[in-house]
């Protein structure tokens, strides 16, 4: 009786625990990435080439389906602000995460501003306005990553709601007031865009000065650092080059060697 417990304490019992592990890794992987925040971040990406259908239906005039558009991009925007918040507030990081997350933010805005410009209802120039600071600041963010990152600040916050309700608007069709309403509100917009885009330009060469700053002083202390062990190396190294000749002095050997032999002398004689 005593043998059985062991055996299967020690055989059978084994095994499954093995494969428990393994299978709750594999799990434990696949809910790193399955996770509500990155499932929202992928409903947005799919909701791109769906919104653009949409907006473009019918030759793109038909209030309905325009409608049907607009409901599609407040699904996006709307998703965007969730995932975000998931994601940091419930530890649901991943890599996955990071690269499509601002991808789908800027592909939902992207395509709905250049399909609204391609239907004549929104000037080029603000299109291009928006999408150049757009990349730009994207751009700048990879040029000062390996010194700081950069960090959303509350007016790049405003900026992108601003975008969101100004493009909403013409993504409906909207007539008389509200038409007009709708172009202030744009304007607004792209008054933000530019103004936290040059405060990040601000943000992107200070942070880099810091660096280059720091990093020339770390330098600095690293080469003395390795100037003061060089220094110690050879002060020790001297200090027993002037031990040993010390030691082989020939005139301190001749006075030690005729003092014993004197004495041996003296011993023998006697």
């Amino acid at each position: 009786m005593t043998g059985a417990p062991a055996s299967a304490a020690g055989g059978s019992g084994a095994t499954p625990v093995h494969r428990g592990g393994k299978l709750g890794a594999a799990a434990v992987n696949q809910a790193g990435l399955w996770n509500i925040a990155n499932i929202l971040t992928m409903v947005r990406l799919v909701l791109v080439p769906g919104f653009v259908v949409l907006l473009l239906h019918d030759g793109g005039y038909d209030p309905v389906w325009r409608s049907y558009a607009w409901a599609a991009f407040a699904v996006a925007m709307i998703t965007d602000v969730f995932d975000g918040h998931l994601a940091r507030t419930y530890n649901l990081v991943t890599d996955f995460g990071k690269i499509a997350d601002p991808i789908a933010d800027k592909a939902i805005m992207g395509a709905a501003l250049i399909t609204l410009s391609s239907l004549g209802d929104l000037p080029w120039w603000i299109t291009g306005v928006i999408l150049a600071r757009e990349l730009g600041i994207t751009l700048m963010r990879f040029w000062v990553i390996r010194h700081s990152v950069i960090p959303a600040s509350r007016g790049g916050k405003v900026k992108t709601l601003a975008q969101g309700i100004a493009v909403g608007m013409y993504i409906l069709a909207l007539t008389g007031p509200l038409a007009t309403l709708r172009f202030w509100v744009m304007m607004a917009a792209v008054a933000l865009t530019v103004l936290t885009g040059l405060d990040y330009v601000r943000q992107a060469v200070a942070l880099r000065r810091q660096g280059l700053a720091a990093e020339r002083v770390a330098t600095l202390e690293a080469v003395a650092a390795a100037a003061d062990e060089l220094d110690r190396g050879r002060r020790t190294a001297g200090g027993a080059d002037a031990f040993v000749e010390s030691a082989a002095d020939p005139e301190g050997e001749a006075v030690g060697e005729p003092a014993v032999g004197g004495r041996g002398a003296t011993e023998a004689e006697r």
